[in-house]
């Protein structure tokens, strides 16, 4: 029977009360974890234990697993949402999933084709007068310049169903909460659906999960041990909580109905009319955000504003929610199948702290940093979050780094997550100004009602409060009709010269950010900074589109580029294609120099020392290819794990000049592709001392 049909009945591997009899991450760490002592039946101290099933999770565990480490996961829910939820997927997160074996390829056979959500429609209706649009694909995003995938549109129900067929190749199983008690069996690679954590105690050398289910009908308390947990568990946090982790930003921005339909004929009806991605509706009956996830298979998502108390989630009913889309469709359509409607609120915080307990627990995903949607980072920075982690986690359990390494994670996260933060709040205003301009001020809507809640409006019944806020947001939204918002009037004329030039000059909602999704840099951490890299002034966040500059200067992406890997051969992979997704190594490029050579030697000695794989890569250029049928052989021996790697021509400058080095330079690159260590133009000292002292520090001393 399939994976994702997970019906089937396990028994839980975990008793209530354990033995004990197991070994913590600082027994193990000098000699790492060997299946046999950290698997042991009922008595069994996990690697790792993630809580929260979402992608985030799911992505950490399939790295965490192709990287040698075993982990289980518990999700509260029983079964997967089918609620779509996130769509957007930026170039970074594309890239890291090229490392998941056929996952980028499934999405994008799968998700609809690029011109039917390339563009944002702003209109009256959806059979009505359009507003203006805004095409956020620019060529050069097709184009594979800057990275060797492009973004996608996808919805996050069905990414979660792909990763779980990727779970199943690699060995996991779900098992429902109602498992018998009978049939002990493993507790490696299980997905634990209905399990919700209850408690935490870090006091020992490992960390307690108390994890409640039901079971034949009974709840029933069971205790899981593990040696690192991470809190993938989503923007509530049960991880956060019981840890005592706050949350720093601002809160509740909005509240908002999440509406989620099918209508083939709406789909087809846009796929003639106007298709797009977001249609942002505004008339005098109703406002609202329509996302389009897929208009071939007629599934859409609506997002409402919300102002309870005066408006309960009872008032959307399924027939309700019909009614509200007719008229922000401007036109019936008979087969608009309502599947799900949810409340919910839109946040911009951070988390005051990743990690804690020893370095045992941390956080990721939604559960460190709660995002508006504006921009699509939620997601993405969690994913990116779990590519950080998976390496980390990795040498500390198997040996090679000090559990210190893992404080690097949040000293390199959780800046990037608040400055993202900020660029979603940034983004999220600038989507305002449309409404704004429009006569229809978000700020002017949320004090008024914050003035009927807890201003003189208080004082009235209930029910006055509900007519009293709806006839004020009617007056509002009669601004919308069709005497006013037109050429002829005058108010209307200059509001409508407002929009057009917010639309011109990209004032409005922007999709796609390519120098914050791939120009992100870590500025300490698990890096060698260099020793004339002065601080930048702080970036301030302006809601606008920029482009995407290489860079290869520490805590960096890496740069780009398509290479050959067999000089012979005219298969072309990218530069980021040569660091492994199945093992935890190092990348060491080079130019084919004599003391280039020398230093890749001394590099050698020091990562066999340090129990480190280390992976040579000799960049030749295209006008410099002079000994290249030989390759390195003889300047590498005895050392065999190299791969000599020659440019592709194009009309952009060499690899080289693209980073801003010498051809004897020599950049380090960190198993996630991030730059940890360079010298622009070679050594000045002894090679073996510098290796040395770069990867003290970066690993920690060990």
């Amino acid at each position: 029977m399939g994976f994702l049909r997970f019906i089937r009945r396990y028994s839980y591997p975990f008793k209530d009360k354990t033995r004990n009899r197991a070994y913590s991450i600082w027994q193990m760490q000098s000699r790492g974890f060997s299946k046999a002592e950290v698997f042991n039946g009922r008595d069994a101290v996990l690697p790792v234990l993630i809580i929260g099933a979402g992608p985030v999770g799911l992505v950490l565990s399939i790295l965490l697993t192709k990287l040698g480490i075993n982990c289980t996961v518990l999700e509260r829910n029983k079964a997967f949402s089918k609620h779509p939820q996130a769509h957007f997927i930026n170039n970074r997160s594309m890239e890291i999933f090229r490392k998941i074996d056929g996952l980028v390829e499934e999405i994008q056979r799968s998700q609809p084709p690029v011109d039917l959500w390339r563009k944002f429609i702003y209109c009256i209706s959806l059979s009505g007068s359009i507003l203006g649009s805004v095409d956020h694909i620019q060529p050069q995003d097709l184009e594979h310049v800057v990275s060797p995938v492009s973004v996608a549109h996808f919805s996050q129900y069905k990414l979660t169903m792909l990763l779980l067929k990727r779970l199943e190749n690699l060995g996991f199983q779900i098992c429902a909460s109602e498992s018998s008690e009978g049939n002990e069996q493993s507790c490696d690679k299980k997905i634990m659906m209905g399990h919700e954590c209850v408690s935490i105690d870090a006091s020992n050398d490992f960390v307690t999960v108390t994890a409640s289910s039901i079971n034949n009908g009974k709840r029933v308390e069971q205790n899981i041990h593990c040696n690192i947990l991470i809190g993938t568990d989503g923007a509530g946090s049960t991880v956060r909580k019981l840890v005592g982790i706050d949350m720093r930003g601002e809160e509740d921005l909005q509240k908002l109905v999440s509406v989620h339909f099918f209508s083939k004929g709406l789909g087809q009806f846009l796929l003639k009319e106007n298709p797009g991605m977001l249609f942002f509706i505004f008339n005098t009956e109703a406002i609202g955000v329509l996302v389009a996830h897929d208009l071939r298979e007629g599934e859409f998502v609506l997002q409402i504003p919300f102002y309870p108390p005066q408006q309960t989630i009872e008032d959307f009913s399924r027939k309700a929610c019909k009614k509200l889309i007719n008229k922000l469709v401007g036109r019936e359509f008979r087969d608009v199948d309502v599947i799900d409607i949810k409340p919910w609120v839109m946040h911009a915080e951070v988390a005051e702290r990743f990690i804690c307990c020893g370095n045992r627990i941390l956080l990721a995903g939604d559960a460190a940093h709660r995002f508006p949607p504006a921009g699509g980072f939620g997601m993405n920075t969690g994913i990116q979050d779990a590519h950080n982690l998976a390496w980390k986690i990795a040498s500390v359990i198997k040996g090679t780094a000090p559990s210190s390494l893992l404080n690097t994670y949040e000293m390199e996260r959780r800046p990037i997550s608040v400055f993202n933060t900020r660029l979603s709040l940034e983004n999220y205003r600038t989507a305002m100004s449309v409404p704004a301009a429009l006569g229809l001020s978000p700020t002017v809507a949320n004090t008024v009602h914050r003035f009927i809640v807890n201003g003189i409006g208080s004082i009235l019944p209930s029910g006055l409060q509900k007519v009293a806020l709806d006839g004020i947001f009617a007056m509002g939204r009669a601004q919308l009709s069709e005497s006013i918002l037109n050429e002829s009037n005058p108010l209307g004329s200059s509001r409508l010269a407002k929009l057009r030039d917010i639309f011109e000059e990209g004032k409005s909602l922007q999709l796609q950010f390519p120098a914050e999704d791939l120009s992100f840099r870590y500025l300490q951490g698990a890096i060698m900074p260099e020793s004339n890299d002065v601080e930048s002034p702080e970036q301030v966040p302006t809601g606008r589109r920029r482009d995407y500059i290489p860079s290869a200067q520490p805590g960096s992406r890496l740069p780009h580029m398509f290479v050959r890997v067999n000089p012979l051969s005219e298969e072309t992979v990218s530069t980021l294609d040569l660091v492994s997704g199945d093992k935890v190594e190092f990348i060491l490029i080079i130019a084919p120099v004599k003391e280039s050579y020398h230093l890749a030697r001394e590099a050698f000695k020091v990562a066999e020392e340090r129990q480190v794989s280390l992976k040579v890569c000799v960049f030749w250029s295209t006008d410099s290819v002079e000994g290249l049928d030989k390759g390195s052989i003889a300047a590498l021996s005895p050392w065999k794990n190299y791969v000599d790697v020659v440019e592709v021509q194009s009309t952009t400058s060499n690899w080289w000049d693209m980073c801003n080095m010498t051809n004897r330079g020599a950049i380090l690159v960190r198993p996630d592709e991030h730059i940890a260590w360079r010298t622009i133009s070679g050594l000045a000292g002894d090679p073996r001392v510098e290796m040395h002292r770069v990867f003290s520090a970066i690993l920690g001393a060990h």
